[in-house]
């Protein structure tokens, strides 16, 4: 079985040929595959595939190959052309060959890139009906209740606590300022009107989860495609939206923010009767409380050690003083808008 830390360009090579069908000659490195591998190869006529490896963990059991590979399936069948191609998996060895997308990174979206964002979004909310959307299984922290969202903040918030024992600057944030804050969250979350009860499949959508310009190029055409799929699949339309909204990676300006937001409630409250946005309003807060914690993930063993077996090689302290600067930044926005 191949590791992804120590996969060379020759087994890179060998893996892509096998998958392919055909002899690949060349495997580049790709600088910037967040928590994967990634290799550029090239097969016959100088055409271009994705060769992405996915580090298995013992402490994350998630099949996020599995899941990456049967959304993008499903999106090809619907006839979507803005996303890579599904080309071939290989289970055993944790990897996947997909088409290669030409493109640049989103430096500066305006209000056309989030017209393509919410059609996106509204085209997955119609596929819910597809037959082969009821394959698909439920995204990765997908939270189909208000009890299920604040669960997750307190089991997240029970792993941070467990580290934070042997980081001073993260406990001291998780005492004097995280901990108040989370307090009138969650007493205000608890009130929600059927704080228990699962959403109606009916209300349920397609989530690409981890969604955003983080995880989008623009072709020299002027198609935006979207790209990581791997926790993608049913989640409530409040998570995703917030999700957007909170994601370090999105930063939107106020107008854009507003943009998405409007768009997500013509999408999502298809009774007219505001009900989305009224849910929207009240979990909104618990969603950006697990975004803070989200945010300290480096702090912990197993997600650093992710980060390794994806090749990066930043400075640990370096990286844990940033993250606990912009989980402390996304605290002062939830008191914002408290």
């Amino acid at each position: 079985m191949t590791s992804c830390t120590t996969c060379s360009t020759v087994e890179a090579i060998r893996l892509a040929s096998a998958l392919l069908g055909e002899p690949v000659e060349l495997a580049l490195p790709v600088a910037g595959g967040g928590n994967n591998r990634l290799f550029r190869v090239q097969g016959r006529a100088q055409k271009s595939y994705a060769l992405k490896f996915y580090p298995r963990q013992e402490q994350d059991p998630r099949d996020r190959l599995g899941q990456e590979f049967a959304f993008l399936r499903f999106l090809h069948q619907q006839g979507v052309t803005g996303v890579p191609a599904a080309l071939a998996m290989d289970p055993k060895n944790g990897c996947a060959l997909y088409d290669w997308i030409d493109g640049v990174m989103i430096q500066a979206p305006g209000a056309g890139e989030m017209e393509a964002m919410l059609h996106f979004l509204e085209r997955l909310h119609v596929w819910r009906h597809v037959p082969a959307a009821q394959q698909l299984v439920a995204a990765s922290d997908s939270c189909f209740s208000p009890q299920a969202a604040v669960s997750q903040l307190g089991h997240r918030l029970a792993r941070c606590r467990e580290v934070a024992a042997t980081e001073p600057a993260l406990q001291t944030f998780l005492d004097e300022e995280f901990t108040p804050v989370s307090r009138q969250v969650l007493l205000l979350a608890r009130q929600i009107p059927g704080y228990a009860q699962p959403l109606p499949l009916s209300a349920r959508t397609l989530s690409p989860s981890d969604f955003g310009w983080h995880n989008a190029l623009r072709r020299a055409d002027g198609e935006v495609i979207f790209l990581d799929f791997e926790y993608a699949g049913w989640d409530d339309p409040v998570k995703l939206v917030a999700d957007v909204l909170w994601h370090p990676g999105m930063d939107l300006p106020e107008s854009l923010a507003r943009q998405f937001l409007e768009g997500a409630k013509k999408i999502y409250d298809t009774s007219g009767a505001g009900g989305f946005g009224r849910r929207f309003d009240r979990l909104q807060p618990v969603f950006g409380l697990i975004w803070c914690l989200i945010l300290l993930n480096e702090f912990l063993p197993e997600r650093w050690q992710r980060r390794v077996l994806a090749g990066r090689t930043d400075a640990r302290e370096e990286v844990l003083a940033r993250q606990l600067s912009r989980a402390r930044q996304r605290l002062e926005r939830i008191l914002d808008k408290s």
